[in-house]
Parts: structure tokens; C-alpha cells; sequence
């Protein structure tokens, strides 16, 4: 059962998380709204409603997992969104991710490549309010060129290689946020698509996410 009530309780816990990821370099005013708005608890199953707002990752199920907020948070503020910014999100997971960038004014399409939790995220009542979020079923490393070219691209899993077909569903001038790596940590990176086609690579923390696959689970 997923909890349907945001609390006064609630709403002082996201207050405490707010501080923590602050207190660990978050400044992005935009960023730190959307942590505030959303209400992190309905993502998960009530059993965990007390530990929704610790800064942890959370199973989902589908050997996936719900990100830590302040990894939440820190991609988030890689990405230098601008309002009505096409994005496109690989790995919906939990959806968590897609709603804090539409809570700063992006239009988020997201891929999701494990069948049940697409389906999951389908019947979430939470996530028909945000219209300018679409889902997709389908396997991250092809991307939606149909979709493209988007302003950003976020990864939320493990990349072994930069996906080539993504960078070419990059805007020129558009990043892409990945973390980059196969081993149990990977290095957060910041790759910008520069107006000639050629990419500028920024080197930022490591971080440890599940592994991005391709092709699609039913």
C-alpha cells in the first residue's frame, strides 16, 4: 500500500532532509524547492513511511532501488535546468527522480526498461497530476529519437560507456548527466555537446548506482 496523506509530520521531515542535503552542498534554490514539494513517502510502501526521509536508498523492488535524495538532489543540480527544458530521464525507477525535475518546470520523458514497475508507475495515482511527465517502456540505450533532440539527458544507473545513440539525441549545447563506470562506484560526470558536435567532459564525485542495462525485462 502506498501512503496517500502528507502530513504536517511529513512535511517537517522533508524540512530536516532539506537541511541535510544543504549541509552536504546542495544550493540550488530550484533543486531544494522540489526536494521540499515532494512528498518522498508515497513512492514507497507505507512499511517504510518513518525512513522515507532519511537520506538513503530504499529497494523498490526489480533489483532496483528508490536513489538517495542528496543523489537526487546533486544530479539535479548538474543538469542547470532552465524552465520548459525537454529532458529525457533513463531509468524511471520509482519516478521520484522524473517528478523532482518536473517540479522544476521540466518536460521530463522517462524509460523504464523493467516491465513491472512501469506498470506499477502507471497506476500511481501521485504521478497523473504531473502532465508534463511521459512514460515510456523500453530499453534506456536507444533513448526516443522519435522524441529528440532534448536539452538534457540524465542517467539514474550505472553507464560501463557513454551511449552514443543519447549524444546524438542531444541538442547541441545540451548536457547530459551519467555515472560513468562498471565497478561498485562510478564517477559522476557532466558531458556538454558543444555547437560543433565535439563534447566537453567534467569530472565530479563517485557515487554508487545500480547497473544500466539494455533490452527490456517483461
Amino acid at each position: 500500500m502506498r501512503p496517500t496523506d502528507d502530513t504536517y509530520r511529513h512535511k517537517g521531515l522533508r524540512k530536516k532532509l532539506l537541511q541535510t542535503v544543504q549541509g552536504k552542498g546542495i544550493t540550488d534554490e530550484r533543486v531544494l524547492d522540489a526536494i521540499l514539494a515532494v512528498p518522498r513517502h508515497f513512492f514507497l510502501d507505507s512499511a517504510f513511511d518513518e525512513k522515507a526521509y532519511e537520506d538513503k536508498a530504499f529497494p523498490i523492488g526489480e533489483g532496483q532501488t528508490i536513489s538517495q535524495p542528496y543523489t537526487v538532489a546533486y544530479q539535479s543540480q548538474l543538469l542547470e535546468l532552465k524552465p520548459f527544458m525537454k529532458v529525457l530521464e533513463i531509468g524511471t525507477g520509482s519516478a521520484y527522480q522524473a517528478v523532482v525535475l518536473a517540479e522544476m518546470g521540466a518536460q521530463v520523458y522517462t524509460i523504464e526498461r523493467q516491465k513491472k514497475l512501469f506498470e506499477s508507475n502507471k497506476s500511481f495515482a501521485f504521478l497523473k497530476k504531473y502532465l508534463s511527465i511521459k512514460f515510456f517502456y523500453g530499453d534506456g540505450f536507444e533513448g526516443l529519437p522519435t522524441y529528440g533532440p532534448f536539452d538534457r539527458v540524465i542517467i539514474t544507473a550505472a553507464a560501463p560507456e557513454i551511449p552514443q545513440k543519447l549524444i546524438q539525441q542531444l541538442k547541441p549545447g545540451g548536457m547530459m548527466v551519467i555515472p560513468l563506470g562498471a565497478g561498485d562506484m562510478q564517477q559522476m560526470m557532466r558531458i556538454t555537446k558543444l555547437e560543433n558536435g565535439s563534447l566537453k567532459e567534467e569530472v565530479f564525485d563517485y557515487f554508487s548506482f545500480v547497473p544500466m542495462l539494455g533490452g527490456k525485462e517483461s
